[in-house]
């Protein structure tokens, strides 16, 4: 059995003794997601509740596309994490004994907004080479 590559996420919010979507669209996605699986097929899940830093659901988005990029593309994984940071705006350039240095934040501590300008740039970075990242 061959199986679909196919990935969703959202934002869930309790309210009573239930999570419903923070936007109605997510509903919507991932009943995309539902019909694109095979019968049988596995699906992994991973919650996450947070209060205000970056998500590891954010971190597992961007990881996962950025691995797809890399494949498409013919990068190494870190080679494309390098880049995606870059673009990102993750990066700065220091100057340390006259030698130019490039040096990039990692993922993990970034703030949950600096995680949404990350998938941004995936997301371009997507649109550009013909995948779909939302």
């Amino acid at each position: 059995m061959s199986q679909k590559d196919n990935m969703f996420n959202a934002i869930l919010e309790r309210v009573g003794d239930k999570l419903i979507y923070r936007n109605g669209i997510d509903n919507a996605a991932y009943r995309q997601f539902v019909d694109a699986l095979e019968q049988g097929q596995l699906v992994e899940i991973f919650l996450d509740a947070n209060k205000d830093d970056g998500t590891l659901a954010q971190l597992a988005k961007i990881h996962k596309c950025i691995r797809e990029l890399a494949i498409s593309l013919g990068y190494s994984f870190e080679d494309m994490k390098f880049e995606v940071k870059r673009v990102a705006g993750l990066c700065l350039k220091k100057e340390l004994a006259g030698e130019m240095y490039m040096v990039c934040k990692s993922f993990g501590r970034c703030s949950k907004e600096e995680l949404a300008l990350t998938i941004q740039a995936l997301i371009e970075l997507g649109d550009f080479n013909g995948m779909n990242f939302r």
